[in-house]
């Protein structure tokens, strides 16, 4: 009889270390989720910084002209407004115009607190292009440089505390 005495405690000890054991588990597997929840987010911003820089490169391809006589070199957000329709004709800078406002608004709705900067140079060609050359494909050797800069919440391994924003910045040169 005294041998099953001591015994019976022994068996709720066991299940309290191991709903103990389980806990813990469950706490570092919650942990886990935000830290996949904020990189998935961090992967997001990046995804659309990179389709939104894609995507202006594409309208500047469309209007080489506007490239070349310097109406993209900006820096966004813009407030600048241009109707081009087909009942007005729009010269090349003002469709550069309404590419940018465009573009400007699609950085502020997808990239959180976003600004941009896009500088174009034809340096790089050695020599000054003819009127008619500047439409030309493809480009005679000129340069755009795109950045396009964004906040992020900040992950744990950051330098910054993880409920900072950090700045980022997304870089490209390209020739149109």
């Amino acid at each position: 009889m005294q041998v099953l005495s001591r015994q019976r405690g022994v068996s709720l000890i066991e299940v309290l270390m191991a709903v103990l054991i389980f806990s813990i588990g469950l706490i570092g597997l919650a942990g886990l989720m935000i830290m996949a929840t904020r990189s998935n987010h961090t992967a997001y911003l990046r995804t659309q910084a990179t389709f939104l820089a894609s995507s202006m490169a594409d309208r500047m391809r469309a209007n080489p002209v506007g490239v070349w006589s310097n109406a993209y070199n900006v820096t966004l957000p813009t407030t600048a407004t241009q109707v081009c329709d087909s009942t007005t004709a729009c010269t090349p800078a003002q469709v550069a115009t309404y590419d940018l406002k465009m573009w400007s608004d699609q950085l502020t709705a997808f990239l959180p607190n976003a600004s941009a900067t896009i500088a174009c140079s034809s340096a790089q060609a050695g020599y000054t292009p003819q009127a008619g050359q500047v439409g030309m494909r493809p480009p005679y050797g000129g340069n755009c440089t795109m950045s396009i800069t964004w906040d992020e919440r900040g992950l744990a391994g950051d330098t910054a505390s993880s409920g900072d924003t950090l700045p980022q910045t997304f870089n490209w040169e390209f020739q149109p």
